[in-house]
Protein backbone atom coordinates (compact mmCIF):
# COMPACT_ATOMS: atom_id res chain seq x y z
CA UNK A 1 0.00 0.00 0.00
CA UNK A 2 1.11 3.56 -0.91
CA UNK A 3 2.01 6.16 1.94
CA UNK A 4 0.13 9.23 1.13
CA UNK A 5 2.20 12.06 0.19
CA UNK A 6 1.29 14.43 3.61
CA UNK A 7 0.32 12.57 6.76
CA UNK A 8 -2.59 13.58 8.79
CA UNK A 9 -1.00 13.91 12.56
CA UNK A 10 -2.90 14.52 15.91
CA UNK A 11 -2.24 18.44 16.59
CA UNK A 12 -1.90 19.93 12.97
CA UNK A 13 -3.85 21.47 10.99
CA UNK A 14 -6.22 19.09 8.41
CA UNK A 15 -7.00 19.11 4.76
CA UNK A 16 -10.24 21.09 3.10
CA UNK A 17 -11.99 18.19 1.31
CA UNK A 18 -15.87 18.92 -0.65
CA UNK A 19 -17.71 16.04 -1.12
CA UNK A 20 -21.66 14.89 -1.97
CA UNK A 21 -23.79 13.90 1.07
CA UNK A 22 -26.78 12.63 1.53
CA UNK A 23 -29.20 13.12 4.95
CA UNK A 24 -33.47 13.63 5.27
CA UNK A 25 -34.44 13.21 1.45
CA UNK A 26 -31.47 15.66 0.37
CA UNK A 27 -28.19 15.78 -1.56
CA UNK A 28 -25.88 18.55 -0.88
CA UNK A 29 -22.01 19.33 -1.53
CA UNK A 30 -20.08 19.34 1.79
CA UNK A 31 -17.13 21.34 2.15
CA UNK A 32 -15.05 20.96 5.98
CA UNK A 33 -13.91 24.36 5.51
CA UNK A 34 -17.64 25.79 6.06
CA UNK A 35 -17.43 23.76 9.62
CA UNK A 36 -14.78 26.13 11.05
CA UNK A 37 -15.91 27.55 14.09
CA UNK A 38 -17.42 24.34 15.40
CA UNK A 39 -16.57 20.86 16.52
CA UNK A 40 -16.60 18.06 14.03
CA UNK A 41 -16.33 14.52 14.26
CA UNK A 42 -14.98 12.45 10.78
CA UNK A 43 -16.90 9.00 11.02
CA UNK A 44 -14.95 6.86 8.28
CA UNK A 45 -16.48 3.00 7.63
CA UNK A 46 -16.00 0.88 4.68
CA UNK A 47 -19.51 0.27 3.50
CA UNK A 48 -23.33 1.00 3.91
CA UNK A 49 -24.65 -2.51 3.76
CA UNK A 50 -21.89 -4.82 5.70
CA UNK A 51 -22.75 -6.10 8.85
CA UNK A 52 -20.99 -3.83 11.45
CA UNK A 53 -21.19 -0.70 9.79
CA UNK A 54 -25.28 0.22 9.91
CA UNK A 55 -24.98 -0.72 13.95
CA UNK A 56 -22.38 2.22 13.92
CA UNK A 57 -24.49 4.67 11.48
CA UNK A 58 -27.87 3.44 13.61
CA UNK A 59 -25.48 3.95 17.07
CA UNK A 60 -24.48 7.82 15.69
CA UNK A 61 -28.06 8.45 14.49
CA UNK A 62 -29.25 8.11 18.17
CA UNK A 63 -26.47 10.30 19.48
CA UNK A 64 -26.91 13.23 17.63
CA UNK A 65 -28.86 14.91 20.06
CA UNK A 66 -26.10 14.60 22.86
CA UNK A 67 -23.75 15.36 19.50
CA UNK A 68 -26.17 18.96 18.87
CA UNK A 69 -25.42 19.74 23.07
CA UNK A 70 -21.93 20.01 22.36
CA UNK A 71 -22.28 21.60 19.29
CA UNK A 72 -20.56 18.95 17.20
CA UNK A 73 -21.29 18.26 13.62
CA UNK A 74 -20.83 14.58 12.92
CA UNK A 75 -20.14 13.03 9.35
CA UNK A 76 -19.77 9.48 7.98
CA UNK A 77 -17.84 9.20 5.08
CA UNK A 78 -17.78 5.82 3.03
CA UNK A 79 -16.53 5.09 -0.69
CA UNK A 80 -20.55 4.36 -1.75
CA UNK A 81 -22.07 6.60 -3.61
CA UNK A 82 -24.66 9.09 -2.35
CA UNK A 83 -27.23 6.77 -3.89
CA UNK A 84 -26.29 3.98 -1.50
CA UNK A 85 -26.64 6.74 1.68
CA UNK A 86 -30.31 7.02 0.44
CA UNK A 87 -30.65 3.18 0.09
CA UNK A 88 -29.80 2.84 3.31
CA UNK A 89 -31.82 5.09 4.78
CA UNK A 90 -34.80 3.97 3.27
CA UNK A 91 -34.05 0.32 3.10
CA UNK A 92 -33.78 0.29 6.97
CA UNK A 93 -36.18 2.71 7.52
CA UNK A 94 -34.48 5.09 9.68
CA UNK A 95 -34.73 8.92 9.06
CA UNK A 96 -30.43 10.24 9.19
CA UNK A 97 -29.93 12.70 11.85
CA UNK A 98 -26.55 13.60 10.35
CA UNK A 99 -24.90 13.45 6.84
CA UNK A 100 -23.75 10.47 5.15
CA UNK A 101 -20.76 11.68 2.75
CA UNK A 102 -19.71 9.86 -0.33
CA UNK A 103 -15.88 9.56 -1.02
CA UNK A 104 -16.48 7.33 -4.11
CA UNK A 105 -13.03 8.47 -5.40
CA UNK A 106 -11.51 7.50 -2.18
CA UNK A 107 -9.40 10.70 -1.93
CA UNK A 108 -10.40 11.36 1.19
CA UNK A 109 -10.00 8.06 3.24
CA UNK A 110 -6.33 8.35 1.49
CA UNK A 111 -5.31 11.87 2.74
CA UNK A 112 -6.54 10.55 5.94
CA UNK A 113 -4.22 7.48 5.46
CA UNK A 114 -7.46 4.99 7.10
CA UNK A 115 -7.84 3.78 2.99
CA UNK A 116 -7.48 -0.29 2.48
CA UNK A 117 -6.07 -0.24 -1.07
CA UNK A 118 -6.56 -3.84 -1.76
CA UNK A 119 -10.23 -3.79 -0.80
CA UNK A 120 -10.96 -0.31 -1.80
CA UNK A 121 -12.69 0.33 1.12
CA UNK A 122 -11.81 2.56 4.28
CA UNK A 123 -10.77 1.40 8.03
CA UNK A 124 -12.82 2.23 10.97
CA UNK A 125 -11.67 5.86 11.40
CA UNK A 126 -12.71 8.75 14.24
CA UNK A 127 -11.64 11.43 13.50
CA UNK A 128 -12.17 14.86 16.07
CA UNK A 129 -11.60 18.27 14.55
CA UNK A 130 -11.38 21.20 16.67
CA UNK A 131 -13.05 24.86 15.68
CA UNK A 132 -9.71 25.84 14.47
CA UNK A 133 -9.61 23.31 11.77
CA UNK A 134 -6.53 21.27 14.00
CA UNK A 135 -6.86 17.42 14.49
CA UNK A 136 -7.13 16.15 18.18
CA UNK A 137 -8.48 12.47 18.26
CA UNK A 138 -7.64 10.20 15.92
CA UNK A 139 -8.45 6.32 16.46
CA UNK A 140 -8.39 3.86 13.53
CA UNK A 141 -9.29 0.27 13.60
CA UNK A 142 -9.36 -2.45 11.89
CA UNK A 143 -13.24 -3.40 10.41
CA UNK A 144 -14.26 -6.42 12.17
CA UNK A 145 -14.96 -4.51 15.76
CA UNK A 146 -17.39 -1.54 16.07
CA UNK A 147 -16.56 1.58 17.35
CA UNK A 148 -17.87 2.88 20.71
CA UNK A 149 -20.14 6.15 20.15
CA UNK A 150 -20.48 7.13 23.88
CA UNK A 151 -16.64 7.24 24.00
CA UNK A 152 -16.70 9.68 21.08
CA UNK A 153 -19.20 11.35 22.87
CA UNK A 154 -16.67 11.24 26.08
CA UNK A 155 -13.58 12.55 24.54
CA UNK A 156 -14.64 15.69 22.63
CA UNK A 157 -15.71 16.93 25.80
CA UNK A 158 -12.78 16.03 27.55
CA UNK A 159 -11.17 18.11 24.63
CA UNK A 160 -14.42 20.62 24.86
CA UNK A 161 -13.26 21.02 28.58
CA UNK A 162 -9.69 22.38 28.06
CA UNK A 163 -8.68 20.77 30.56
CA UNK A 164 -6.29 17.38 31.58
CA UNK A 165 -9.05 15.07 31.98
CA UNK A 166 -7.87 11.46 34.01
CA UNK A 167 -8.84 8.08 32.58
CA UNK A 168 -12.77 7.22 32.68
CA UNK A 169 -13.63 11.23 33.45
CA UNK A 170 -16.83 12.32 32.26
CA UNK A 171 -18.56 16.02 32.35
CA UNK A 172 -18.88 17.46 35.67
CA UNK A 173 -16.03 15.83 37.50
CA UNK A 174 -12.81 16.55 38.14
CA UNK A 175 -9.80 17.37 35.87
CA UNK A 176 -6.63 16.96 37.26
CA UNK A 177 -5.92 21.03 36.78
Amino acid sequence: MEEPTTMIKVGQPVPNFTLEGYQGGEFKMHSLEDYRGQWVVLVFYPLDFTFVCPTEIKGFNNAVPEFEKIKTKIFGISVDSVNSHKAWEKDLGVTLNFTLLSDIKKEVASAYNVLIEEEGVALRGTFVIDPEGILKYQVVSYNDAGRSVGETLRAVQALQSGKLCPVEWKPGEATLN
